[in-house]
């Protein structure tokens, strides 16, 4: 089990782009995601990919993959809530299994109060593709930062 904290520069030159590599691979959708380049979102993703996540979180414009069984667990809805940021911190690699330790942040449109919320993201990467997914987020301080208006 190897467990590192990513640079952003990664030193692969032009290897990291087609890197089967676990964590290569669940990185490049982190970058995809977060400059909407959806092209380059799919490339990442088995074709019949399961992906879990919370309720309304993240925004529904990060659901990967129309053909990919889609499972929403119950969450907290996200009104009033800035374009959600997601940081990408940690990188635990065990084999295809790929855990990224990771923060959302966001502003509170109604109290400018910053959200900064902790979640781990479990990636299953086989052939060079994600082919599961699922989001484990505290959805109490989610629904307290999204709602609260003190």
């Amino acid at each position: 089990m190897t467990h590192h904290s990513h640079s952003h520069g990664h030193g692969h030159g032009t290897d990291f782009a087609t890197s089967d590599a676990p964590a290569d691979v669940v990185r490049r959708q982190y970058l995809a995601s977060a400059a909407g380049d959806l092209e380059a979102l799919r490339a990442t993703l088995a074709p019949d990919v399961e992906w879990t996540e919370i309720a309304g979180f993240p925004p529904r414009r990060h659901l990967p993959h129309a053909r990919g069984r889609h499972v929403e667990r119950d969450g907290a809805a996200r009104p009033g809530v800035g374009r959600l940021t997601a940081h990408d911190d940690t990188y635990v690699v065990d084999g295809e299994n790929v855990v990224v330790l990771a923060r959302y942040t966001a502003v509170n449109k109604a109290t400018r109060k910053p959200i900064d919320v902790r979640v781990a993201h479990h990636f299953v990467v086989r052939g060079g593709r994600i082919v599961r997914f699922e989001q484990f987020v505290d959805t109490a301080k989610v629904r307290d930062a999204m709602t609260s208006t003190s």
